[in-house]
């Protein structure tokens, strides 16, 4: 008999999959603020990091906390965040996927604004095989 959770057709696992793929994403989008602020102001402090996602500071230190664990992110005390080597290239990898997908997205029509704003939330789940294709749509000449 199969194990209940690898069952793909089971919507429980499918809800699990799902939340997995969005405890993903948000780790995704701090790693890429986090290397957005790095970039802009020499470091990235909590406070900065919670008021540019829209948290508050202990929900930012709580996502800063996992990030650590999962060897993305160092601080240093009185200091802001910091990106591991891994935690950089993954930044560096989110970052292109997202604009790859919006220059997808206008590519199809979709204007840049709204482009944009779609990107977010596609980049995270959208497959490499998804991405390639997107890819081969933007190096033809049309």
């Amino acid at each position: 008999m199969p194990d209940t959770f690898l069952d793909e057709n089971k919507p429980a696992n499918r809800f699990a999959r799902a939340r997995e793929a969005q405890a993903v994403a948000l780790l995704e989008d701090y790693v890429e603020m986090i290397g957005d602020l790095s970039a802009e102001l020499g470091e990235a402090r909590v406070a900065d990091i919670a008021e540019r996602m829209h948290v508050s500071q202990p929900t930012a230190t709580k996502s800063i906390a996992r990030l650590k664990r999962e060897g993305l992110a160092t601080s240093r005390p009185y200091r802001g965040v910091f990106l591991t080597d891994e935690g950089a290239r993954l930044a560096d990898r989110v970052r292109d996927r997202h604009r790859t997908v919006v220059a997808f997205l206008i590519r199809m029509g979709v204007p840049e604004d709204i482009a944009e704003l779609d990107a977010e939330g596609i980049e995270h789940h959208v497959s490499q095989v998804t991405l390639s294709a997107f890819e081969a749509v933007l190096n033809c000449k049309t």
